[in-house]
Formats: C-alpha cells, sequence, structure tokens
C-alpha cells in the first residue's frame, strides 16, 4: 500500500476552479490562493443566504485508541461515495493544526484514497487561517499589557488577567511563564500562561462567527480581565476589535478544495474537541449546505467529546438542523477498549470484542437522546474476522442502529457505497433533533447532565477554584449563566481519566477550573488533568518531515 502522500500527489488535481464549477459557482466569486485552493467572496456568501438547505451528516466516533478509527477518512470517503450514487454532496472539514502534525497524531486530511488535497498544504500553512488566529489573539495580549504600562486607565488587577497568549505547536514550556522581565521599560511582571492556538477563544469565534459584524460583536464580548474593584473588563474597553477584525478579515472566508476524486471539501477553522468545541465553521456548514444536496461535516474525537458540542453548542447557535448521524468503529479499537493488548489487535479476540462492544453501545445511545438516526461506519481492516465482523453488526442492530462496512481507505468512494446508501436511507427517517439539556438550567446542572448521562458518571465533584468561578460567572448576569457548557476532557475515555476504557460505571467526574468564553458563547469546563498545551513525544513528528532537493515535502504521513 502506498503512503497517504504518495496516494496524494499521483491524484489527478482539478483547477479549483472547475471543482467550483461542479457546484454552478463561478470563478468570480472565488479568492485563488494559487490553482487548487480558494475562498469564497463575501459577495457570494452574501448572495446564496436565500437558498434552500441540503441535508447534514455528522460523522463522529467512538473512543479514540492507539489503533486509530479513521473519522475523517471515513467522512472524505462516504461525500465520495454520495457523489458516486449522482448526489451533489460537499464534505465540511476543520483545519489541521501544526501542533499534532509535528507531534504523534498526524495530520488531518484524512488517508489512502480518501483524502482531501493538497495534503501537504492542508495539513500546514494552508490560506494562512491559523496564522491569523494566532497574530489576532496574541496583539490582543500586547493591547492588555501595554494599557497597563501605560498607565492602566481601567485599573486592570495583573493578577487577574484571564486572556492568554497562544502558539499553534505543542510547547509544554510555554504553559506556565513569567513576562516583563529587564526593568521598568519591558511591561509590568507578571504571571502568563500560552494555550495552543486551536483552544483560542479567537478560534471559537471564527468558527462560530456568521458574518464580520457577528465577528467584531464576539471580539468586544471576550472577557480580558477584572479591574482591582472586581469588576469585569472587555476586549472592546480596550478599543482592540477593529484591529483584531482586520487581521481575520480574510481567514472568516471558508476555503474549497477537493478529494482525491475531486470532490469538492470545505476546510474551514480548527478547534480541537477536548479542549475546544472541535467543529469547522459555521459560515463552512453553511455554505455547504446552500450549494449542496448533502453535506458531510465532522466533529473532533469520540461522540462524548465532538459530537455533543456539535449538538449542544453549534447547532443551537447556528440553527442547524441535522438528519442524521454517523458513529465511526473498527474492530480494532473495540477490541482495545475490552482490553487486548495493541500489539495483539491483528488476532481474533471475540471476548475481548464483547467486553469493549460497550464503548460503542454507550455512543449509540447517547447519540439516540439528541433523536437522531445512527449508522454506524464500521472501518474494515484486512486483520478482522467475518466472526467479529458479524458480531459488531449484531450489537448495532440490538441497539437499533444500522450498521455499514466501509473500506474507504483502500477503495475510496466506491468502498463507501454500502455506507452512502445507508446514510440516504437514514436521511429520510423523520428527525427530532433537540439538544441534551435546556440553557435555563443553572450552569452546575447542565455539567451534571452532561456527566451523568453523556459520560456516565455518578456525579460530579467541583474543586473550589471551579466552584468559585461559577459564582464569579452567574455574578455577571443571566446572559452568562444561560451560556451552553464546553467540556474539556480526556478523549481517550468517557470519564476524565484516560485509563478508564469501554464504558466505565462508579465514577465522579472531577472539576477543577471554569472560565468564561463570552466572545464565543460558551463557559468552558476543565475537567481531570486535561491541558490546553499539548507537549511534544519523545520521538515527534517533525524528526521524519523534510524537504529534498525539487522543494517536495517527504516524511508527512
Amino acid at each position: 500500500m502506498k503512503s497517504d502522500i504518495e496516494i496524494a500527489r499521483q491524484s489527478r488535481l482539478l483547477p479549483i476552479t472547475e471543482v467550483a464549477g461542479k457546484l454552478g459557482v463561478s470563478p468570480d466569486d472565488l479568492e485563488l490562493y494559487g490553482p487548487y485552493k480558494a475562498k469564497f467572496t463575501e459577495s457570494f456568501l452574501k448572495r446564496i443566504e436565500t437558498l434552500p438547505d441540503g441535508k447534514l451528516i455528522l460523522v463522529t466516533a467512538i473512543s479514540p485508541t492507539p489503533a486509530g478509527e479513521g473519522k475523517t477518512t471515513t467522512t472524505v470517503g462516504l461525500g465520495q461515495a454520495l457523489w458516486k450514487l449522482g448526489k451533489r454532496s460537499i464534505i465540511a472539514l476543520r483545519e489541521p493544526s501544526l501542533g499534532p502534525v509535528f507531534g504523534i497524531k498526524g495530520g488531518a486530511a484524512g488517508g489512502g484514497y480518501s483524502q482531501v488535497l493538497p495534503m501537504e498544504d492542508i495539513n500546514l500553512h494552508f490560506t494562512g487561517d491559523f496564522h491569523a488566529v494566532t497574530a489576532a489573539n496574541n496583539l490582543l495580549c500586547a493591547i492588555i499589557d501595554n494599557h497597563i504600562h501605560q498607565g492602566n486607565e481601567l485599573g486592570i488587577d495583573p493578577r487577574r488577567i484571564l486572556f492568554q497568549r497562544v502558539t499553534d505547536t505543542n510547547d509544554r514550556a510555554l504553559r506556565n511563564i513569567i513576562i516583563g522581565l529587564g526593568g521598568k521599560t519591558n511591561g509590568v511582571p507578571r504571571e502568563d500562561h500560552f494555550s495552543i492556538t486551536v483552544a483560542s477563544e479567537i478560534m471559537a469565534i471564527l468558527c462560530l462567527a456568521t458574518s464580520m459584524s457577528d465577528l467584531k460583536r464576539r471580539l468586544g464580548e471576550i472577557l480580558v480581565a477584572y479591574n482591582k474593584d472586581g469588576e469585569p473588563v472587555f476586549a472592546r474597553q480596550l478599543n482592540a476589535v477593529g484591529a483584531m477584525a482586520a487581521l481575520l478579515r480574510d481567514a472568516l472566508k471558508p476555503n474549497l478544495v477537493q478529494t482525491t476524486e475531486n470532490t469538492p471539501a470545505l476546510i474551514h477553522g480548527g478547534p480541537f474537541a477536548n479542549i475546544a468545541h472541535g467543529c469547522n465553521s459555521v459560515r463552512a456548514t453553511r455554505t455547504a449546505l446552500k450549494l449542496g444536496e448533502y453535506v458531510v461535516t465532522e466533529a473532533g474525537f469520540g461522540a462524548d467529546l465532538g459530537a455533543e458540542k456539535f449538538l449542544d453548542i453549534k447547532c443551537r447557535v447556528a440553527g442547524l438542523k441535522p438528519s442524521a448521524a454517523v458513529l465511526v468503529a473498527t474492530v480494532r479499537a473495540l477490541k482495545y477498549n475490552g482490553g487486548q493488548p495493541k500489539d495483539e489487535l491483528v488476532s481474533e479476540n471475540l471476548d475481548a470484542l464483547a467486553r469493549g462492544i460497550s464503548n460503542l453501545e454507550a455512543h449509540i445511545d447517547n447519540l439516540a437522546k439528541f433523536g437522531l438516526p445512527v449508522v454506524v461506519a464500521i472501518n474494515r481492516f484486512g486483520s478482522d474476522t467475518d466472526a467479529e465482523l458479524d458480531f459488531v453488526m449484531r450489537a448495532c442492530a440490538a441497539r437499533g442502529a444500522e450498521a455499514a462496512l466501509s473500506d474507504v481507505y483502500m477503495r475510496g468512494g466506491d468502498g463507501g457505497l454500502e455506507l452512502a446508501q445507508a446514510v440516504i436511507r437514514a436521511c429520510e427517517k423523520p428527525t427530532n433533533y433537540k439538544p441534551l439539556y435546556d440553557l435555563e438550567l443553572p450552569l452546575t446542572e447542565k455539567i451534571k447532565k452532561l456527566a451523568t448521562e453523556i459520560y456516565g458518571a455518578d456525579g460530579v465533584e467541583f474543586e473550589p477554584a471551579a466552584a468559585s468561578a461559577i459564582k464569579a460567572i452567574e455574578a455577571l448576569g443571566d446572559k452568562y449563566a444561560k451560556l451552553p457548557v464546553c467540556m474539556a476532557k480526556t478523549q481517550y475515555s468517557l470519564s476524565d481519566d484516560s485509563s478508564l476504557l469501554g464504558r466505565p460505571k462508579g465514577f465522579r467526574l472531577h472539576v477543577r477550573e471554569v472560565k468564561l468564553s463570552a466572545g464565543a458563547g460558551f463557559v468552558v469546563v476543565l475537567t481531570g488533568s486535561i491541558l490546553t498545551m499539548p507537549g511534544l513525544p519523545k520521538v515527534p513528528s517533525a524528526n521524519y518531515i523534510d524537504v529534498d532537493d525539487d522543494g517536495n515535502i517527504v516524511g508527512l504521513f
């Protein structure tokens, strides 16, 4: 089997204007970034707002494991398969972060014969959207510190600055730092912190904003600090909004690319689902819905994280109504959840599969609580046996979910035809989409509802700092107390303990920190030991990436 990058380079790319033409989009409605990448113009985005919507399909997955699940690959392959069936399908994905690309997880452009292209560009700088988010974020940080240095008219308390700097690389040394050292000309010394760019509130704002005016409103709502009297200080009070919006102007426009089979794909925004809301931009999804009959989008990590936030935050905020959910699972990952060691996963083990199937069952049950038809995509591997595949199919049927085998990694769209047909059938069923919780509930009750109904916890334990933060948010008024919650939790377990696999029971969720992201429009809840700045592994992927003498990138997956 060829590597992903070899397959990508041997694929025949169409000029992006031809890909756009498949959707009825004129070259005049595009801003070109070379021959194979483009953004839509603002005038075009406004012109299509009144068109009817296509059907929205969410692709999510069971809890991720080292064995891999193939969620993005399945998303791309499903979109290609729908196109082969004569459906005008569009794929809507997030942009990859450089953190995983140079770290351990890898990129987010799919794999095999179900990739979005040009994969090197998409996995690296792409159209510069992430750089714009980083620049806008750090501009606001510089303005905060400069305001204090220049007299501090707003009386900002340096000990209560909430807004943090970001960079889009894994760098554990920047998690906790001291800035402003070296004398009074270098600013006020204080403790500061870095997060990864994809965890930035600016990234969330970019992904949830519906227009430039909405973007600027949200930027102004960012709670940056408290003053010495305990009153909130917002970004608009620092006159930072206009300059930040200028940096984000082009980043606000969705990006158009194509797959290995020339199916249109919109890639825009990239928040992680374990520490952010994990969905591509509202603007990209809405644009795709106006241009396609079927829109296949994904949400990060397992359904307890990305799918929950897609359904409780993004769909609620944007007024989206998904038609169906696809839950990606593999026999290998389920056996791993059942305790089979990673190096033994190629061997048949029905006992481990029987234990691990509980993870799949939990995610099916959770998606059903949102009122969506569920199709399980069994991402097939060569080591899967007929007995193992039959076991998973029967377990899905017992839970009321149709299951379909998928082989889109090896066969592209042809390997996803069975899945595509199942998804079309699911989209014809009546849906009763509804968020899990009512926004009128107190913050603690929203958190408890997610902990007990989605994660399966017996209850929640709030550390004193978290309880105090919740009280401070509620003291700001109903506008903030009635926001949805964005849970930051390990992706490897339904619990907040990454070692508890399958469907854990008898645990309590530990909430250690709560933050208000007023501009994004949600409250971030940090649980367990989750961090917003990852570190590099002992042997990072960066060690193998290089550029040859002809300028070709090598070692990239």
